[in-house]
């Protein structure tokens, strides 16, 4: 990483992994926003309706998973599913380690308003061990639970003889990342190990200790001999239209019943997403201090990208949020990880990246100015 630069449309970092850049400095998140834009959609929307077609149930049996967690994309493409193209969804929740309230509201208000819902709820104790040794490992406080929102949606549609799994976005390609998928619509296995993951997955699993194999059954995938008579098509709602997380927050709000914060969340400045679980603020200053961008810059290129935001704007935004120690949070984490602050603290050490921040009494502060290329 001899140079650090951010993208001259929206304020992707250099540091993202998987990102490229075109001959203006654009980053591949903000040429997909100019493709999507005169691209010709009708093709991806009649590849949508083969697909459900194909596996429609005409029994009453649930014909898709979506998996949910009670925010805005997953209730929007349950309301999507069920009311306009009269599928039978599964909604299904993985439960995150330290849930928030206003998550757990917004969860309850989605199954109110009209949803068949199961929720999962792995060994705490297991969740914990994986959290904690992805914490240490990989810097991924909550790595357990993101294993789990892959896997354990898998195991469950796999056990109902539910064949199409529909999760939200492809992060790569709508936010600057691996192009891989960006013409396919499925994702196989060795994809969602290798992307999501980041590898790590077979070496986290074989370096935790659990008193029997049954217990990581949540967090394994089925074996190539289960699935081998069944079908299973795991793919993503934004390859067949063009996503709008804020289109979706209004749909989910509209007829799902879901709330924002009172405030702006924490590291953003935006209060109507990612309400469920305290790791994720964990999660976004790991991501800062590594890479040297945070909640708000994602935030700040998504408004971008949709014409709600001039560069500028967004630029002294990150500058007032990016740099957010989870402050409010940190005895709950301390209990949770069973660590004293000296040993939570020295976890964040490890991963600030030296070459962006410096620590000035007791806090890592960057040595960049956002948006100023170095």
């Amino acid at each position: 990483m001899s140079k650090v630069f951010w993208c001259k449309n929206c304020l992707n970092m250099s540091t993202r992994p998987r990102i490229e850049f075109d001959s203006r400095g654009w980053c591949n998140a903000c040429q997909w926003m100019e493709e999507k834009k005169v691209m010709d959609w009708a093709p991806r929307q009649q590849e949508l309706k083969e697909l459900l077609n194909k596996y429609k149930s005409n029994n009453g049996h649930f014909d898709c998973v979506v998996p949910v967690s009670g925010g805005k994309d997953g209730s929007y493409i349950a309301y999507k599913l069920k009311h306009e193209y009269g599928m039978n969804p599964l909604a299904i929740t993985v439960t995150p380690a330290l849930s928030l309230e206003l998550g757990d509201k917004n969860l309850n208000s989605f199954i109110r308003s009209g949803y068949n819902h199961i929720k999962i709820s792995p060994d705490e104790k297991v969740m914990q061990k994986l959290n904690k040794l992805g914490f240490i490992e990989k810097g991924f406080p909550y790595y357990g639970w993101l294993i789990a929102v892959r896997t354990a949606v898998i195991r469950t549609a796999y056990n109902f003889n539910i064949p199409l799994i529909m999760y939200g976005e492809d992060g790569e390609i709508e936010y600057g990342g691996s192009t891989e998928t960006k013409d396919n619509s499925f994702q196989s296995v060795d994809y969602q190990k290798k992307v999501f993951f980041e590898s790590g997955y077979d070496q986290i699993l074989d370096g935790l200790k659990v008193e029997n194999e049954s217990d990581l059954y949540f967090w394994k995938f089925p074996s190539e001999d289960e699935i081998k008579d069944k079908e299973l098509y795991t793919t993503t709602w934004s390859h067949f239209e063009p996503w709008d997380s804020y289109r979706n927050y209004l749909i989910a709000k509209e007829h799902c019943g879901l709330s924002e914060n009172e405030d702006s969340n924490d590291g953003t400045f935006t209060n109507f997403a990612q309400n469920d679980q305290a790791l994720y603020a964990l999660h976004v200053y790991l991501m800062y201090i590594k890479f040297g961008f945070g909640r708000a810059t994602q935030d700040a290129g998504i408004e971008i990208r949709r014409g709600a935001m001039t560069r500028d704007q967004a630029i002294n935004l990150v500058r007032i949020y990016d740099n957010q120690y989870p402050s409010q949070y940190l005895e709950l984490y301390l209990e949770y990880y069973e660590m004293t602050k000296e040993e939570f603290d020295s976890v964040i050490d490890k991963y600030a990246n030296r070459k962006l921040f410096e620590k000035i009494d007791g806090t890592w502060q960057p040595k960049f100015k956002t948006g100023v290329d170095f």
